[in-house]
C-alpha cells in the first residue's frame, strides 16, 4: 500500500516549488554527493577502480539511508517514495513543450531545451516534437517504471540505490576524456538496473496501444539504438503514435547520423503527437497503479 499511496501523492502534487525552493531536493543532495566524490576520486591513476569505489560508496549510502528511513514508519516511506517517482513532473515538462509549440516554434525550441541535451536552436517543429516524445518515452522508463520496479523488489533501499546510480550515470556516465574510465562503473551499473524496467516499459506501451503484434520490429529498433535500454520504450512509443523517432540530430554543434526508430512511419509530427504521448504516460501510470494495488492486496491477504 505504501507504493500505491506514493504514486497517488506524486500524481497529485508532483514537485511543489514552494517546498523545493526552501530546501534542497533529494536529487540535488545526491548530485552534490556525487560531485564531491568526483572531485575527490577522479584524479591520478586507476580511474576505473576508483569509479567502482564511487559506486560502492553510493550503494552503501543509499542502503543505510533507506534502512534508516524505513525505521521512521510508513508515512516517511510514502513521502520518500513519492519524491523519487517522477510521473507528474514528467507529464508537466513534456506537456509544456506541446503548449509552447502551439504558441510559436521559438518557444517550443526553448522549452524542449530544458529536457534534452541536444542542440535545439535550429530545430523544426517535427524535431522539437520528436525530442519531447523521446524524452517522455525514456523518462517513463527510468523516472517512473524503474523506481516502482525497484521499490517492489527491494523496498525503499532498492529505490534509493536505483536513484543514486541513475543520478551518477547522468552526471559522470559519459564517454568523454574525463569520464570514460571513472564513469564506466556508474554507466554499466545503471544499464544493469534498467535492463528489466526498460523492456517492461516497452511491453506496457505496446500492450496498451495494441502493438504487441509488432514486438519483433520494436525489439529490432531497440537493439539498434545507441542506448542498450532507452530504445525499448522509444520504439514502442513510436509505433503507438505511428511516428518516426530518433534519426539525425546535433550535439555540441556536430551533426550525428543516428538510426531512425520506426523510420518508415510519418516524420511530420507536431504538438498533437506530444499530447498523445502524454496520454500514453498516464495510461502506463494507470496500469502500474492497478498492478501496485493488486500487489498490495495480495500481500494483505497473505
Amino acid at each position: 500500500m505504501i507504493l500505491v499511496l506514493a504514486m497517488l501523492l506524486d500524481a497529485t502534487l508532483g514537485e511543489p516549488s514552494w517546498l523545493w525552493s526552501r530546501i534542497p531536493h533529494p536529487a540535488v543532495v545526491m548530485g552534490r554527493m556525487i560531485n564531491w566524490l568526483d572531485n575527490s576520486l577522479n584524479t591520478g591513476a586507476f580511474l576505473r577502480s576508483k569509479g567502482v569505489m564511487l559506486v560502492l560508496l553510493l550503494v552503501a549510502a543509499a542502503l543505510l539511508l533507506g534502512w534508516g528511513l524505513t525505521q521512521l514508519g510508513p508515512v516517511a516511506e510514502v513521502l520518500c517514495a513519492a519524491i523519487m517517482i517522477a510521473q507528474r513532473s514528467l507529464v508537466d515538462h513534456v506537456s509544456a513543450v506541446a503548449d509552447a509549440l502551439r504558441r510559436s516554434l521559438p518557444e517550443g525550441r526553448q522549452t524542449v531545451a530544458h529536457i534534452v541535451s541536444r542542440d535545439c536552436s535550429n530545430m523544426t517543429t517535427s524535431q522539437v516534437t520528436r525530442a519531447a516524445i523521446e524524452s517522455a518515452s525514456e523518462n517513463l522508463g527510468d523516472g517512473v517504471i524503474a523506481p516502482l520496479f525497484w521499490f517492489a523488489i527491494a523496498g525503499l533501499p532498492g529505490l534509493l540505490i536505483y536513484k543514486m546510480i541513475n543520478t551518477a550515470d547522468s552526471m559522470i556516465g559519459y564517454r568523454t576524456a574525463r569520464y570514460a574510465e571513472f564513469g564506466w562503473a556508474s554507466a554499466r551499473f545503471d544499464d544493469l538496473l534498467n535492463l528489466v524496467p526498460s523492456r517492461l516499459t516497452g511491453l506496457i506501451i505496446a500492450a496498451l496501444s495494441g502493438q504487441m503484434h509488432d514486438w519483433p520490429a520494436i525489439a529490432a529498433d531497440a537493439r539498434s539504438h545507441r542506448s542498450p535500454n532507452a530504445g525499448w520504450p522509444e520504439a514502442a512509443m513510436a509505433r503507438a503514435l505511428n511516428v518516426a523517432l530518433a534519426g539525425p540530430r546535433s550535439y555540441d554543434g556536430k551533426m550525428q547520423q543516428l538510426a531512425w526508430v520506426n523510420g518508415t512511419a510519418r516524420q511530420d509530427s507536431g504538438p498533437e503527437d506530444i499530447d498523445d504521448a502524454v496520454n500514453m504516460l498516464w495510461k502506463a501510470w494507470g496500469l502500474a497503479l492497478i498492478v501496485a494495488i493488486a500487489f498490495a492486496t495480495a500481500q494483505t491477504l497473505l
